[in-house]
């Protein structure tokens, strides 16, 4: 090597450099992993337990190990940066020799030590030689000349008991303490990555691990030491080993680690388990090889999820969530692959067992999530392959999805229902075993193809179509309605929609309605209808809450020998007839026939008395065929889930609207309506309704004190009921376009009274919906109302945006509401804002002062329990401002203010005898 070195000082530097690289990036933090790679190596050759013992000595680093002892090839590769005393299959770790490199990011002083003989490596003594045989140094005064090159022999033997033992003397700037700390934490990873080293003792602690192999194929390891007791379950393929942590009898994932090869790389790795790989890696073993075939260390994988117990085998799929690395990526994608087409997954057999022999690949199985262990014998040949149910939780649905697992839920249960050939008793414990997933109206609605016997031996679709038992007081024969099987009856049907049989159920049937739609006027119909009308309303009244508006329907003959359907006619002697406009299209109920059936069945069907109310639930649209309709759904801010108005109200006479509130009062149905300012019927009635020829929109509510002589009050209603009118009357809340012209009409009126406190109110509520009003729509007023209440010409009119401008400025010149919202009621009302159309000037300088240093000050704030203003505070004897513009004047005011500047007249506690 000295030869070498004096005829090409360009080896030379090569050399130094190429060292220099290893130990400061390759190698940089490995010396435990590489030594321990070369201890494995050794005790696997000699077939003996591998035991790795580390002490330090002073400055000396003692590293001593079993196995085959340093041989000639060995002290080769010691010497050399590019060859490796392993090339061959006996050699479990790496191909490159190189690693013995990290020692350098210790020390310079390096002996290796065997019963075969002793080697040492010094870059001190390598120095000596180079200038001892003259050869030439590199000018470079950063060279350092290689510490590995040249070796001398020793006569030092290892450790007793050891066949090797490495020793480096420690730099001064290495700390010990800390190196032997680190290597404490990576004698675990090392027992696992190395199975050829069963112990490895740093100082005085030792690790070691211990391995057992189960009935399943899967070898356990143990690893004990200071403060820890681990376990893990080892499984190997080709070329792979994988290792999960178990804890409390049960694997765990792995946190996200890093490719082994055997020992840790720079591949972040995100699977479950932890990969120890067989292979090719680049010299300095932190990355893959380019061109690695990296998908092959999947094989075997699904075989490794076989063999742990069946409700463990989902920790092995890999966690959705993006790749941490190239290599991370494939073998993601291979592992996933492998787990999806392999037959490993557990199924319950085809009589509802779970035992581990039965599997099934998950692409060809089904998982119905949280199924239980009765529904999953119901289901076994019904859906196959079936996921058994320890595997079927909500915890396990997105590792499920992973693999491609077909997810079916209620829905697809009930789809697979249809058709199928049971006895009544297999219906009923299908059923009952459906019933804790019927937990949200969701379930329900998946459910609702589930089939159903019945009595008379037909499987239908539907819950909602049939009925469960019969309990009517007298039974009535209907077409519309299918009875289940008494044997299958369960109350999951009634949660799905079945109904038990009672009048009203019966009568809001939807086959009911398709009956109607098709034949109304069917005599068996009729007759079936009111008989169940006249059995609900026997109990409940005429009112027959709840019956679906539909049976309107039904057609009954009038009086002129005609049908009609029920809700076009009136009874005889209806109060609803007398409000109504003489040609309305109500007709009556042919006289013998109501009394044949009685009045209350026939008003339950929609036959008129008082005024009508339609409903739904979940509305889509105004199509209730109701007057206005349109508009008001175009106001609403989403659709409502309940749906019920009065109908017919654009039928009532304008003359008879009095009686005719009066009549929807007197129902409690209708009354209802009246209450609900939102809704369609409050709504209609404000803006369509008049009394005396003015909307009832325009009408003061009671003790309404914000519109109090302004708007008048309706006339000829007693206290309750104007009560019950409130949501129909004017809300100070709500100022549509109609009654903000009502307002500025009513404000301009000079025969009404309005206190100051009730215009300024009426302003500032007005000004507030200003973006809300179309003012080329809104028709102004010839006249405005002013703060004392004169009603004067907008060209005197003054709009007061601050407050100072009210003590010099008389008040039937101002138009007053809130000083936050002047400048809109000035758009409004087309009005100038008084600061702008009116200058002010303090006269006299006054005394220049501060909030702080003046009683008065004090006082004031005190009086006011507001913070102490902002900005200077002036003060004066006499206070006077000068006003020119739109009012020109000169007055004493007690205060002003001029931007921050606070003018205040002084008060005479200032000048009392002291």
């Amino acid at each position: 090597m000295l030869a070498a070195w004096r005829d090409s000082p360009t080896r030379l530097r090569e050399d130094a450099a190429t060292e220099a690289d290893l130990v400061r990036a390759g190698y940089r933090d490995r010396l435990l992993t590489e030594l321990a790679q070369n201890a494995a190596d050794a005790a696997a050759k000699a077939a003996v337990p591998g035991r790795l013992v580390v002490r330090l000595a002073g400055a000396d680093l003692h590293i001593a190990n079993t196995g085959v002892p340093l041989d000639i090839s060995g002290v080769h590769a010691l010497t050399a940066l590019r060859v490796s005393a392993k090339p061959g299959a006996a050699s479990s770790v790496g191909r490159f020799g190189v690693g013995f490199t990290a020692v350098l990011a210790v020390g310079d002083e390096i002996e290796f030590r065997s019963t075969t003989g002793s080697v040492r490596f010094s870059r001190s003594a390598t120095w000596n030689e180079l200038r001892g045989n003259g050869i030439r140094l590199p000018d470079d005064t950063d060279f350092v000349p290689p510490a590995l090159r040249l070796a001398w022999p020793s006569d030092s033997a290892p450790a007793s008991g050891y066949d090797s033992e490495i020793v480096i003397r420690l730099r001064p700037d290495v700390d010990a303490p800390e190196l032997l700390a680190a290597m404490r934490a990576e004698a675990a990873d090392l027992l696992l990555e190395l199975p050829a080293l069963q112990l490895i003792r740093i100082g005085d602690d030792e690790i070691t691990s211990a391995v057992t192999t189960l009935d399943t194929g899967v070898r356990e390891l143990r690893i004990t030491g200071p403060g820890r007791d681990e376990t893990w379950w080892q499984y190997s393929t080709g070329r792979s080993r994988w290792l999960l942590p178990v804890r409390d009898g049960r694997p765990h994932p792995v946190e996200p680690d890093v490719l082994r090869a055997p020992t840790r790389s720079d591949e972040e790795l995100s699977l479950p388990a932890l990969l120890i790989a067989d292979i090719p890696m680049q010299p300095d073993r932190r990355r893959v090889l380019p061109g690695a075939r990296i998908a092959e260390l999947a094989d075997g994988y699904a075989d490794f999820a076989r063999a742990l117990p069946p409700r463990d085998r989902l920790v092995l799929v890999p966690a959705p969530g993006f790749a941490r690395s190239e290599t991370d990526g494939l073998l993601r994608e291979a592992l996933t692959a492998e787990l999806r087409t392999a037959s490993w997954l557990p199924v319950v057999d085809e009589h509802g067992r779970s035992r581990p022999e039965t599997t099934a690949a998950p692409q060809r199985a089904s998982v119905f999530t949280g199924v239980t262990a009765e529904l999953a014998t119901l289901l076994a040949d019904v859906i196959g392959p079936l996921v058994i149910p320890e595997l079927s939780g909500r915890t396990a649905s997105e590792a499920l999805a992973v693999l491609d697992v077909h997810r079916i839920g209620l829905a697809r249960i009930a789809e697979l229902s249809i058709g199928l050939e049971r006895p009544p008793q297999w219906w009923y414990s299908l059923y009952d075993a459906l019933e804790p997933f019927v937990a949200d109206p969701l379930a329900v609605e998946e459910l609702g193809a589930l089939a159903v016997p019945l009595a008379d031996g037909r499987l239908v679709t539907g819950p909602r179509t049939v009925v469960l038992d019969d309990r009517l007081a007298v039974p009535i024969p209907v077409r519309w309605a299918r009875l289940v099987h008494p044997e299958a009856a369960h109350e999951l049907l009634a949660r799905l929609g079945a109904r038990p049989v009672t009048a009203g159920d019966l009568l809001a049937d939807p086959a009911l309605r398709a009956e109607l739609e098709h034949e109304p006027g069917d005599p068996e119909t009729v007759d079936a209808v009111l008989g169940l009308a006249a059995q609900l309303t026997s109990a409940t009244g005429p009112d027959a809450a709840g019956l679906p508006s539909w049976l309107g329907l039904l057609e009954l003959p009038d009086d002129t020998g005609v049908t009609l359907p029920a809700d076009e006619l009136l009874l005889p002697g209806a109060p609803l007839a007398a409000v109504l406009v003489p040609d309305s299209p109500f007709g009556t109920v042919d006289s013998e026939f109501a009394e044949r059936h009685g009045a209350a069945p026939l008003r339950a069907v929609g036959v008129g008395w008082g005024f009508s109310v339609v409903s739904e639930s979940d509305p889509t649209g105004p199509d209730h065929q109701l007057d206005d309709e349109e508009h008001w759904w175009a106001s609403l801010p989403e659709d409502p889930p309940e749906f019920a108005a009065v109908r017919d109200l654009d039928l009532v006479d304008d003359a008879a609207w009095p009686n005719a509130l009066r009549l929807l009062l007197s129902e409690p149905a209708t009354r209802r309506l009246l209450a609900d300012p939102d809704g369609y019927t409050a709504w209609w009635l404000r803006r369509h309704a008049h009394i005396d020829g003015r909307p009832l929109g325009l009408f003061r509510a009671p003790d309404d004190p914000v519109f109090a002589d302004l708007l008048p009050d309706p006339a000829g209603f007693t206290p309750a009921e104007l009560d019950a009118l409130r949501a129909v009357l004017a809300d100070p809340e709500t100022i549509t376009p109609d009654l903000a012209a009502a307002l500025l009409d009513a404000l301009a009126d000079p025969s009404l009274t309005p206190s100051p406190a009730a215009i300024a109110t009426a302003h500032r509520r007005l000004a507030a919906v200003l973006d809300r009003l179309d003012l080329d729509e809104l028709a102004l007023p010839e006249r405005v109302r002013a703060l004392s209440g004169a009603v004067i010409d907008p060209a005197e009119a003054l709009v007061l945006d601050h407050p100072c401008y009210g003590l010099a400025i008389p008040p039937n010149r101002l138009v007053a509401g809130d000083i936050d919202t002047a400048p809109a009621l000035a758009t409004l009302l087309d009005l100038p804002l008084v600061s702008e159309a009116v200058t002010a000037e303090v006269l006299g300088e006054g005394t220049l002062t501060s909030w702080a240093a003046e009683p008065l000050g004090v006082v004031l704030r005190l009086q006011s329990g507001h913070p102490t203003p902002d900005g200077p505070l002036v003060l004066h004897n006499r206070l006077q401002v000068r006003l020119s513009g739109a009012y020109e004047t000169t007055t004493d005011v007690p205060w002003w203010i001029e931007g921050h500047t606070t003018h205040l007249r002084r008060h005479p506690i200032n000048h009392l005898p002291q």
